[in-house]
């Protein structure tokens, strides 16, 4: 080697190299990306985050990486350089030349400071590009969870998903970084193997095995050796993939078993359900601890198999290059770096096997969030209402609304409302009350027929439990607006309105306030909301069941008096209702309905 002049070499290799790497790694992406199931659920995945347009930042993802693969290039390099200088730094040590070993350890420790410095870039770049690409992920998969209320609907599918939460949480994250790690991991021991088997196969010599002369023996040892390592570590390896999956469901099933209890810790203890909740909790969790027993298991046979391999084959070239060394045909240095080689050789052939654990649960992580992807698509395809903005009216027309096993709940609804008319929603429980107000939100699965109603940012639902989202009182009051809209004045007085008064210094306070207020609380809570937000149409489902009649009908009355022109449609059982709604929808059971007018 000239060393001289090796910078320039080096950089025209790495030119070189990187433009072959570039044309082989996009058919070897096109091809896995068309023939293969995984590499399929890749392309959806990560193709619309690489995919450049027509924006200068759009560009960017695709220009990292291609910072980083010349990085790994020159890195591979940088290794390749160093064995050489180590050959010449031993050969000068076995021929007692200190001025020529004391050049190599110059050679040396440049070689080192270059790749020490190009590594803590790359790992600067590659860190930079996980944040960015976790970040654009995190955000498509919760939009794709929210659109189209598929994180509602989509326990109505054929194959509904469980924990979405952790599969978003978790699993981006682990699908960006295993993405980059197996991917950029497979380039390197690829530019490895084709480098250090050319250091090798000039090192190699003949070998005689059963009276055949076998030329560059120690490249076909080599090959050999690994591949059939290789092969049966994929065989011992194999269900590694199926356990790992399963431990992720397994796992996920115990912690929300866990949140589920906290969640209704009130109503469990009234109950004094301690023990059965022990034993569900304990079901659960033997399960995860079986599951994990079958992946230790296998895991350590993986183990102790690679390990074997791997420490075989420290010894392995060294034991075959001494009789040539013995002999006076090669030199010290070539020893050393014919175990160099012989080891960068073994580990690329090795990165596959070594890395079958880690692919397993890389497949694992890609079929968990594509079939979350594949859920949410399916809840946008389920039955709903065809829906039209209306901005002064409620009309439902052919209305049919039906239960899962296809029994009929409401059949051919049709009304009419303006504004300031109210519907009160009577009938027998079971009827189909709750499920009318569902569909009417296009959450119900199971309905069909048209709606024309004022736009989602003029329609109010209140539930009979409202939702409280974690933050402030103020965050609560304004939901599902943004905190900041709600000015203190406006606050204090619609909850002094709602007889909430004594919560008028706390509006900032930071509680879990689903657990602070009482069930009647939240509920005049909710009807603060409907004073704040104003709609053009309002849907209350059982809104007053935990307040008494008295309160109950101050708060209907409150909101007739501030906004007449609002629609109300009503789910509620006490007759003191009637005197706040203009019309009366009573439903018979087996689809049947009646409509009257309030008396």
């Amino acid at each position: 080697m000239n060393w001289q002049h090796e910078w320039l070499t080096s950089l025209t290799s790495t030119a070189m190299t990187c433009v072959v790497t570039v044309v082989v790694g996009a058919l070897a992406v096109w091809l896995l990306t068309r023939y293969t199931h995984w590499g399929r659920q890749f392309r959806r995945l990560a193709f619309p985050y690489l995919k450049p347009g027509r924006s200068r930042t759009s560009w960017r993802p695709l220009l990292t990486l291609l910072l980083l693969l010349w990085l790994t290039v020159l890195a591979v390099r940088l290794e390749v350089l160093m064995s050489y200088a180590t050959n010449s730094l031993f050969t000068a040590l076995q021929e007692l030349d200190a001025e020529t070993f004391w050049f190599y350890i110059v050679v040396c420790v440049a070689v080192a400071a270059l790749s020490v410095f190009s590594t803590q870039l790359g790992y600067l770049i590659s860190q930079r590009l996980f944040i960015h690409w976790r970040t654009w992920l995190n955000d498509r998969m919760v939009t794709d969870w929210l659109h189209g209320h598929a994180y509602h609907r989509g326990q109505f599918v054929s194959a509904p998903v469980d924990n979405p939460d952790q599969r978003i949480q978790e699993d981006v994250t682990e699908f960006v970084e295993d993405s980059y790690e197996l991917s950029f991991g497979a380039i390197g021991a690829a530019l490895r193997l084709v480098s250090f088997t050319a250091i090798l196969w000039g090192l190699s010599g003949p070998m005689s095995v059963l009276g055949h002369e076998v030329p560059r023996a120690m490249v076909l040892l080599a090959y050999a050796y690994v591949i059939v390592a290789s092969l049966l570590a994929f065989r011992i390896g194999r269900p590694l993939i199926h356990l790992n999956f399963r431990q992720e469901g397994l796992s996920a099933s115990f912690r929300y078993a866990l949140i589920r209890l906290r969640d209704n810790s009130e109503n469990i203890a009234f109950y004094g359900g301690e023990d059965v909740e022990r034993s569900a909790l304990a079901a659960r969790f033997s399960s995860v601890i079986r599951n994990t027993w079958a992946i230790t298991k296998r895991s350590l046979r993986l183990q102790v198999f690679n390990d074997t391999v791997t420490q075989v084959s420290v010894l392995f070239p060294i034991i075959v290059q001494v009789p040539r060394f013995l002999s006076g045909t090669i030199s010290l240095g070539d020893i050393t770096q014919t175990s160099d080689a012989f080891t960068q050789v073994h580990d690329s052939l090795s990165f596959f096997r070594n890395s079958y654990d880690s692919f397993a649960n890389y497949r694992a992580t890609l079929n968990r969030l594509t079939a979350l992807m594949d859920a949410n698509s399916d809840s946008r395809d389920l039955a709903s209402p065809a829906f039209t903005h209306r901005p002064d009216a409620l009309e439902i027309e052919d209305l049919r609304v039906w239960r899962p096993d296809r029994r009929p709940l409401i059949d051919g609804l049709t009304l009419s409302m303006g504004p300031g008319q109210a519907l009160l929603v009577r009938g027998a429980s079971g009827s189909g009350k709750t499920t009318l107000l569902r569909s009417l939100a296009s959450l119900w699965p199971h309905a069909h027929g048209t709606v024309r109603r004022p736009a989602s940012a003029h329609t109010l639902f209140l539930s009979q439990q409202p939702y409280l989202p974690l933050g402030s009182l103020r965050a609560a009051l304004a939901y599902p607006g943004p905190a900041h809209r709600v000015e203190d004045d406006r606050a204090r007085e619609v909850l002094r309105s709602v007889q909430l008064g004594h919560l008028e210094d706390q509006i900032d306070d930071e509680a879990p306030w689903s657990r602070t207020l009482s069930p009647g609380e939240q509920q005049r809570l909710g009807f603060a909301r409907i004073l704040l937000y104003r709609p053009r149409l309002a849907f209350l489902d059982e809104a007053t069941s935990a307040v008494d009649e008295g309160l109950e009908y101050a708060l209907y009355r409150l909101i007739r008096e501030r906004l007449p022109q609002c629609m109300l449609v009503s789910v509620g059982h006490r007759n003191t209702l009637a005197a706040f709604h203009t019309h009366r929808l009573h439903l018979l059971g087996a689809g049947r309905w009646g409509m009257a007018a309030a008396d």
